[in-house]
């Protein structure tokens, strides 16, 4: 089957350039060129193995277009669901087929167009739109801090509804959660166990960043019988790049505001047998009154080190109850000497100015404690005491080798359409 118009080369237009130049008409047809022509309706030329009318689609279908002319060919094939997200696909060397490479999103609309080329070379194109059927189970995304001012230390957190274990699922997962930041950082997501994600950058993040974070797997195939589900998008700032720096064996704690010193307190850290842990730790809450007892660090009640204090101004950087916090008990080793059961401890007015200072998010790190280094995610934020090698480790995409081809393929349909 011939498509009009089709184009025929004249010899003159060839042989003199002066024809070139004047007047490109002497080629019979606009600017000489089959692509200057208007592409023609090829619904004739292709066959489509999509649904038609208000059938829809089943996302675990392959999609499929051919040529039926055997002098013709396709050019071009992009499918792109209501998201913007591209379906990945492959066209055979000769372009008579093209299919995709990867399972369709549940629950949308595609819009295909394709663009072919007949015997003559002239253009053609064929646009088709249909749904995919919705999906019976859905993994859930929560992000986390809530939405608000944070130091520069803190991860994005994301919790999911359900487990995910193997590689190529981790990695679909990676893909579809997305965090950009003004200004940029290189960062990744580090797999705390198969329900949680952290996210980080290779350094702290800069100081008045905006930091946007939102899932693109609604719809997305994790698992043979899990889709991604809509999930609600978390935007994030940070202030100023506060960070206290505890030297235990010199008693006293550092302050410092982007990179300039603020102010140096006395302090008492974790005696023997109680020793400070070292490492960078992150503020996880204020709380202006505590009362702290011995029992809960499992010191036995009545024994001669058991304690029972009301506690002020203390700021909280280990869920197991490390603090920053006043302790006018201890004024008289405060500098010289460390007597505390683990926490930082200063003068109450100390506490009340560090407390009104940092916020949640800011960098509290101790050095020098004959204590073990802080872990990095069973009690707290201590994301920053991996190294950026052993973090991207924690990455399906980065650190548990280069994705095998048929998962490397899900990439261009987890990037919505610029």
């Amino acid at each position: 089957m011939n498509h009009t118009p089709r184009i025929r080369t004249v010899v003159s237009c060839t042989l003199l350039v002066v024809t070139l130049v004047a007047g490109a008409t002497a080629c019979g047809e606009p600017d000489g060129h089959p692509l200057s022509l208007k592409p023609y309706d090829a619904a004739d030329l292709v066959s489509f193995n999509g649904p038609s009318g208000n059938e829809k689609a089943d996302p675990d279908k392959p999609l499929e277009v051919t040529v039926k002319e055997d002098d013709a060919r396709i050019t071009d094939v992009t499918a792109v669901d209501r998201e913007g997200r591209h379906l990945a696909g492959e066209l055979d060397a000769d372009g008579k087929r093209w299919h995709s490479t990867t399972s369709l999103a549940a629950g949308t609309r595609y819009t295909v167009k394709v663009s072919t080329e007949n015997g003559d070379g002239a253009p053609g194109s064929r646009t088709y739109g249909f749904g995919t059927t919705s999906a019976k189970k859905f993994l859930k995304v929560t992000f986390g801090p809530q939405a608000g001012t944070y130091g520069v230390g803190q991860p994005v957190t994301a919790e999911l509804s359900a487990p995910v274990t193997d590689k190529a699922s981790r990695a679909t997962v990676e893909r579809g959660l997305q965090v950009r930041s003004t200004p940029a950082v290189t960062g990744s997501w580090f797999w705390v166990d198969a329900k949680t994600l952290h996210y980080r950058p290779k350094e702290y993040w800069p100081a008045d960043a905006t930091i946007d974070v939102r899932s693109n797997l609604k719809g997305i195939k994790v698992t043979n019988a899990l889709y991604g589900g809509a999930a609600k998008s978390l935007k994030l700032t940070t202030g100023d790049r506060i960070e206290a720096i505890t030297d235990a064996s010199d008693h006293s704690m550092t302050v410092l505001r982007n990179g300039e010193v603020i102010n140096t307190l006395p302090v008492t850290t974790g005696k023997p047998g109680f020793e400070t842990r070292n490492g960078v730790k992150v503020v996880l809450a204020k709380e202006q009154f505590v009362r702290m007892r011995g029992e809960s660090i499992g010191i036995a009640a009545g024994s001669s080190e058991s304690y029972d204090l009301p506690v002020y101004w203390a700021t909280r950087v280990t869920w197991s109850g490390e603090y920053v916090h006043a302790a006018p008990w201890s004024t008289g080793s405060q500098g010289s000497a460390n007597v505390s059961h683990g926490c930082t401890g200063m003068s109450t007015a100390d506490a009340q100015w560090f407390f009104e200072t940092v916020r949640e998010g800011d960098i509290v790190k101790v050095v020098g404690s004959d204590g073990e280094t802080m872990t990095p995610f069973d009690n707290g934020f201590g994301d920053w005491n991996l190294d950026w090698d052993a973090w991207r480790k924690g990455s399906a995409l980065h650190g548990g080798g280069t994705p095998d081809s048929a998962t490397d393929v899900e990439a261009a349909r987890l990037r919505p359409q610029v």
